[in-house]
């Protein structure tokens, strides 16, 4: 079988490289076109522009793969039951799944590649096409996160934390306030002029700490100094950084951007029950969506088969334009599920993973059906 393996793997990867070469400089030469106002504006030469492309290639490649895939193994099985290769293969005693194996074996590859691309590359890249867009004019959103986000809430500790101004490069703050609850149910209030961390450590200047024997009692000084460690308050500049920037997904358009898994369950971890709950369906859909995203590639080969495989003249039109329009609804049905998971009108998991269900499950019976 390795003759035949080798044979199946070329007639499909080669086709695949060319789609992917093509539909890449279609895509790169699509966004340069759209975007070359912004380009302009931001006083870009023709090297950036450059580094500005190859830095957003990741992304969309994440884009394209999925099609690809599905446009060269649609090539690839017409191909081979127009030439009666399949129905030769299956006379001689192999199964379809056997012939197919390598077009699982590419899918597979494809998610493992996609969910890579998705959580490694596309972020760095991201902010890496953000850095060459505002090399010479700075970026307005980098002075509105530092100022305009106002605090910080430790769900865990029930640490609330509130600032003037926050510098993420230092981990300095201005103005700080920090409220908490203790175990016999009193308050206690910690301000300040300035605090910084050191050495895992929050150091708080000119800080005045009061105390309340409840939220709606007076409340008392306790402590004047001009210097006050807190080893006790184990935030880091991490979690608040993280908030921030998280701060700053509300007030973009969310949707677009490319938030890691790994950033997303801190994030989540860090608020378990003190997000609001169209905020928690909108972000467990979105960490749900990005764990399901990948394995698009497979389900795009389990629709393609039973299509391309089939055997007769009249199945090889209508088997391509019917795969084509099928993963088009696999497609439209996942921006509809989605939509309804962070909308809070379906689990999160179940928004994410439906469409691959729903879609592999049809693509397995219909490959069973195939004579």
């Amino acid at each position: 079988m390795r003759l035949l393996d080798r044979y199946l793997f070329r007639e499909l990867l080669t086709p695949m490289a060319y789609c992917l070469g093509g539909f890449l400089i279609f895509w790169i030469s699509y966004d340069l076109f759209t975007e070359l106002d912004k380009l302009q504006e931001n006083k870009l030469h023709l090297l950036d522009v450059l580094g500005y492309s190859l830095a957003r290639t990741p992304e969309f490649l994440v884009t394209i793969l999925p099609v690809a895939l599905l446009l060269a193994l649609l090539y690839s099985l017409t191909n081979h039951a127009r030439h009666n290769e399949i129905t030769a293969m299956r006379a001689a005693g192999v199964s379809l799944w056997r012939i197919c194996a390598p077009h699982l074996a590419v899918g597979l590859a494809a998610s493992a590649v996609l969910f890579a691309l998705n959580e490694l590359l596309v972020p760095r890249g991201a902010a890496w096409a953000d850095h060459i867009l505002h090399r010479y004019v700075p970026n307005p959103e980098v002075a509105e996160m530092q100022q305009g986000y106002r605090g910080y809430f430790n769900a865990g500790a029930r640490r609330l934390w509130q600032f003037t101004e926050y510098h993420a490069a230092t981990a300095e703050m201005t103005g700080p306030k920090v409220s908490w609850p203790l175990p016999d149910g009193s308050w206690r209030e910690l301000k300040a002029e300035s605090a910084v961390r050191t050495n895992g450590v929050w150091t708080f200047f000119n800080a005045t700490e009061w105390e309340q024997a409840s939220q709606t009692s007076q409340e008392l000084p306790l402590l004047l100094t001009n210097v006050l460690a807190m080893p006790q308050f184990e935030e880091t500049p991490k979690d608040i950084e993280r908030d921030i920037r998280f701060s700053r997904y509300d007030r973009l358009n969310s949707k677009k951007l490319n938030i890691p898994l790994a950033e997303l369950w801190r994030y989540l971890r860090a608020h378990p029950a003190d997000l609001q709950p169209s905020r928690a369906s909108y972000y467990w859909t979105k960490f749900d969506g990005r764990l399901a995203a990948p394995w698009t590639c497979l389900v795009v080969v389990l629709i393609a088969i039973p299509f391309g495989a089939a055997s007769g003249r009249r199945n090889l039109f209508f088997g391509v334009a019917g795969s084509i329009f099928v993963c088009f609804g696999f497609f439209v049905v996942q921006q509809f599920s989605l939509a309804f998971g962070s909308g809070g009108y379906l689990p999160p998991w179940l928004a994410a993973w439906l469409p691959n269900m729903f879609f592999g499950v049809a693509g397995l019976w219909l490959t069973a059906r195939v004579r």
